[in-house]
């Protein structure tokens, strides 16, 4: 698996989700299995966080920032040794914090459902989610198999990834109070982006406005932010070039691509108690897009 590409990968994922070699377990069984901290430490009580896609770029600057507002945090990822490293910077940033990492690809419901049990077995409870995991979506050219393949890469990625995280963990998410937050993409608006990744990051907005109302109940918020143009990401890192990168700067009000702290700024807000009337919503965190800027 591991020595696959991105998309071959995820290709396998597909075919896992339609048919798993053993059963998981259920949400009501995860949630029957499901035990408070044993005990009443400051520790104990310190919120809990869990990051997909945590290892780089904003989930990597997500992480930094909830540990420093006091969550003890968990990174998940494909690449354990890109978590290794992000985890141990936020030890050496914040010494005292609790971090752990976790090796998942979250598109695989088998590895969900294992982390899910160490979330269970470490915490007993998980009190925010955000859900970063994602990938852009390659070119497919004329081919229609190829093509059916790219899409379905890209809604794994950016769509399924949340929704599989999302309901692995709200079993466990605190009720009332519990946050999930979703990284989506101003490309959903805007279009600008490979049609297959702009869809998936669409879709993620359908989702979070069906989760919201249906967690809302048992008083759990759900909220997406969706950044623009963001430096020191590997979704952009290296894919642009100076022509592109002075178009999309004149696009933007404040003249500047946004970089991760500014979008993980954002998702701390939205996880703090002072955001408990806040969800459904759609946060961009793009310095201001204005297209008709001359670029």
């Amino acid at each position: 698996m591991r020595g696959r590409p991105a998309y071959d990968r995820l290709r396998w994922g597909a075919r896992h989700v339609r048919g798993c070699s053993r059963r998981l377990p259920t949400m009501s069984e995860t949630a029957s299995r499901a035990a408070p901290s044993g005990g009443d430490s400051v520790a104990d009580r310190a919120r809990v966080v869990v990051i997909s896609g945590g290892g780089t770029g904003i989930g990597a600057a997500c992480g930094r920032r909830l540990l420093a507002d006091g969550f003890r945090v968990l990174l998940t990822g494909r690449r354990a040794d890109v978590l290794a490293e992000s985890a141990a910077r936020l030890r050496d940033a914040q010494p005292g914090g609790t971090v752990l990492h976790h090796r998942a690809d979250v598109t695989n419901p088998d590895e969900v459902g294992t982390l899910a049990a160490r979330v269970r077995e470490e915490f007993g409870r998980v009190d925010a989610i955000v859900n970063n995991a994602g990938a852009s979506a390659p070119p497919y050219g004329d081919d229609l198999r190829e093509l059916v393949r790219v899409w379905t890469m890209a809604y794994l990625a950016n769509t399924v990834s949340a929704v599989l995280l999302t309901s692995a963990l709200e079993p466990l998410l605190t009720s009332p109070g519990g946050r999930v937050v979703l990284v989506g993409s101003l490309a959903a608006r805007t279009g600008n982006a490979s049609p297959a990744y702009v869809c998936a990051k669409a879709a993620l907005e359908g989702y979070l406005h069906a989760t919201a109302a249906r967690l809302g109940q048992q008083g759990v918020t759900v909220n997406l932010v969706a950044p623009g143009y963001t430096e020191n990401t590997e979704l952009i890192a290296g894919r642009i070039s100076p022509e592109r990168h002075r178009r999309l700067v004149g696009t933007i009000a404040l003249g500047r691509p946004g970089q991760p702290e500014e979008v993980a700024a954002a998702v701390a807000f939205l996880c703090t108690p002072e955001a408990g009337y806040i969800t459904g919503q759609i946060l961009g965190v793009d310095g201001g897009y204005t297209p008709w800027r001359s670029g």
